[in-house]
């Protein structure tokens, strides 16, 4: 028995106990870590893992297709091996059963109705009593973690660094959607691997997983896997190194928590406009900002602040409700066009510690252009004119009907595109013969249809005054739904 680590080949070994290899064979270097009796078709969510099941067949079933699920079962679950007795009440086992434990590498082994299965038992019991002890000695420097934490000032990757080698795992930490739970600690290799609850068994293929445990609710789960030549220090050990996580989750929680009170509070300032700029860069340093990197200021509406939080946990940002609107000062708007229903405005980029008073007054514009839209996240610089008008709309009628009204009825009344056909040539700079191929008209009719608008609004098309009087009320009636 290498390493004080019982095996499956060791237990066949044992000359008292007489035991017979079956079928998969390949897989008797599987660690064995108890021997029990189950008569259950499914003694799976009572199970740890690394178990040797030992049963006189009541519970295997008797058809193919339900022998092969009944292996499948216990494989997935972490079973060293099945022990049948011979001669009592096991069913004949079907090629397709034998097949899949050789597929699988899971021994099936027969024992002889003259050894009982408390031999078995003990046997077991007796070689693993001095893995016990160093499983002990393991749990009890995991006590010690939190020690090393304060007295060494280890961050999250170190700490767990130094579990994995004591604990004979290498340890992942994730959310239940696969992200990072502690910066600087990995996520599995496989999101497979992540359980599908947090009452599933803990026992997975090669190791175990089980819950970090949080005020609120569970934050994530840790994923142990058995290392290569190292001395895995069983599931309890596993679950100790869970409460350390579930700890640094806590802690790092409320260290980010006083980050935001802090930089809501830096926020409000910055709005105020009383911070001098060398005081508010050192402030955005602290908070994790760049002083380097451009940044700009958002106002969302209309969105779960949790879903803003999530978007930018891990980007550097202050945040700050000032109901009904929350302002938000980041690097970059990106990560919060992922939010599904999110109507915000961005102000154009500024120098960190820069005023926001201007910064303040073009994200408000583009929030309320963002709401008009439908679009998530609309940017000052987005519209180069339509950033001139008011946001009242009582406002933008107002001017909608001072310069467009006698055209808006005629179209009205007589089904006529003498406003579209205005747009369609504004907005291809005037070129008479693209606008009337994109209105699939002659470009005489567009001709007659432009002064025919001119004389409805006494406005000339030809004169500068007039044409940017038109083209900001073809831009209010388009905020307003009036015109397309």
């Amino acid at each position: 028995m290498g390493d004080n680590k019982l095996t499956v080949e060791d237990l066949v070994r044992f000359p008292a106990l007489q035991l017979r290899v079956l079928a998969g064979e390949h897989g008797l270097g599987r660690s064995v870590s108890w021997a029990h009796v189950s008569e259950l078709e499914d003694p799976t969510p009572w199970l740890l893992g690394a178990e040797v099941i030992m049963t006189t067949g009541i519970g295997v079933p008797r058809g193919a297709a339900k022998q092969r699920a009944y292996l499948y079962r216990l494989d997935d679950a972490g079973v060293a091996a099945l022990a049948l007795s011979a001669g009592l009440h096991v069913p004949p086992l079907h090629p397709a059963f034998l097949e899949a434990a050789e597929e699988r590498g899971f021994p099936i082994l027969e024992v002889p109705l003259a050894v009982p299965f408390i031999a078995v038992a003990q046997e077991v019991a007796a070689a693993v009593q001095e893995d016990a002890r160093q499983r002990l000695g393991a749990q009890l420097q995991v006590f010690g973690a939190l020690r090393w934490l304060a007295a060494e000032r280890l961050d999250a990757a170190q700490l767990f660094k130094r579990l994995e080698r004591l604990s004979g795992y290498d340890v992942y930490l994730s959310t239940p959607q696969g992200r990072p739970l502690l910066p600087g600690v990995p996520v599995p290799p496989d999101i497979a691997s992540l359980p599908p609850s947090v009452d599933a068994p803990p026992t997975i293929p090669g190791g175990f997983a089980v819950p970090v445990n949080a005020p609120g609710g569970p934050a994530g789960f840790l994923v142990a896997f058995e290392r290569e030549g190292a001395r895995p220090a069983g599931l309890a050990v596993v679950q100790h190194i869970a409460t350390v996580a579930a700890l640094q989750v806590a802690m790092v929680r409320h260290e980010r928590e006083t980050l935001r009170r802090q930089g809501a509070e830096t926020l409000a300032e910055l709005l105020q406009d009383v911070l001098d700029p060398a005081t508010a860069r050192r402030r955005l340093a602290r908070m994790g900002m760049s002083p380097d990197v451009d940044v700009v200021l958002l106002v969302v509406r209309n969105t779960d602040e949790d879903a803003v939080v999530r978007a930018l946990d891990e980007h550097p940002h202050l945040m700050l409700g000032l109901h009904p609107d929350l302002y938000v000062l980041a690097h970059d708007a990106t990560p919060l066009r992922e939010i599904p229903g999110i109507t915000a405005g961005a102000s154009r980029p500024l120098p960190p510690g820069s005023s926001l008073k201007v910064a303040q007054r073009e994200a408000q514009w583009a929030a309320a252009r963002a709401a008009e839209s439908g679009q998530p996240v609309v940017s000052y610089g987005d519209d180069t004119t339509g950033r001139w008008l008011p946001e009242d709309p009582g406002v933008l009628a107002g001017l909608v009907e001072h310069v467009l009204g006698e055209a808006l009825r005629y179209d009205a009344a007589h089904g006529s595109e003498l406003i579209a056909s205005v747009q369609t040539w504004m907005e291809r700079d005037r070129r008479t013969d693209d606008a009337a191929r994109a209105l699939h008209i002659h470009p005489n009719t567009l001709s007659y249809r432009l002064r025919r608008f001119s004389a409805l609004t006494g406005r000339d098309l030809a004169a500068s005054g007039d044409f940017t009087e038109v083209w900001l009320a073809m831009r209010a009636a388009q905020q307003l739904g009036r015109v397309p």
